[in-house]
């Protein structure tokens, strides 16, 4: 048995796929429908009783969820992809310290602008606050990261998988190239690397 992958199009199996693609590994990709509320059926439940995207199935049976989660356990299980640099490189630290801010700040906007309702009754006022407060990150991340293309320059990380994705959520594909454009050039050195343009290409257009 291989790598099972649940997931949708331009949802948070798409950092997955380009993890698995950067790897080289093959994964069944099994489909569930976003637009139809198919993360909340009780079948995919079962599987995952967050009712989220993405979750993989390890070869062994393991069921993982959580996208941080997921792109650490592959990382640790495919050293020789050099998906974060080892333990004592100072550059692991700082691919994580970015990639952990977007998980636990940007994730969360994102959350509250796909389904406000969950928040309040005030549905357009809490998407509005939700896009302020990304894009607030986005150019923190932007000023901070200093991505020449990547994180880590010239080397790619879990960091830029987990950014590029998130960047192209919440309408930030027109906002980003004049508002935010490290971040602008970071998914599209992402989606332009040969070993990750098909996986891209599956979810999102190519960045200009």
């Amino acid at each position: 048995m291989g790598y099972i992958l649940y997931g949708d199009r331009r949802s948070g199996s798409a950092m997955i796929e380009l993890a698995l693609a950067e790897i080289g590994a093959e994964a069944e990709l099994r489909s569930v429908s976003v637009d139809q509320d198919a993360q909340l059926a009780a079948e995919y439940r079962r599987i995952n009783p967050m009712g989220r995207l993405p979750t993989l199935i390890l070869p062994d049976g393991t069921v993982v969820t959580e996208s941080t989660a997921i792109l650490l356990t592959l990382e640790a299980r495919h050293p020789e992809a050099g998906l974060l640099p080892p333990a004592a490189d100072p550059g692991r630290a700082r691919a994580l310290r970015w990639m952990m801010l977007a998980a636990s700040e940007i994730y969360p906007c994102v959350t509250r602008y796909d389904y406000p309702g969950r928040f309040g009754a005030d549905t357009a006022s809490i998407r509005a606050r939700a896009v302020e407060m990304a894009r607030d990150f986005w150019q923190l991340v932007a000023a901070g990261a200093q991505p020449a293309p990547f994180v880590l320059g010239e080397r790619l990380s879990l960091a830029d998988l987990t950014l590029a994705v998130l960047s192209r959520w919440m309408g930030n594909e027109a906002w980003m190239p004049d508002n935010c454009p490290p971040i602008q050039a970071l998914a599209r050195a992402v989606a332009t690397r040969p070993r990750l343009a098909a996986a891209w290409a599956r979810h999102f257009a190519v960045p200009d």
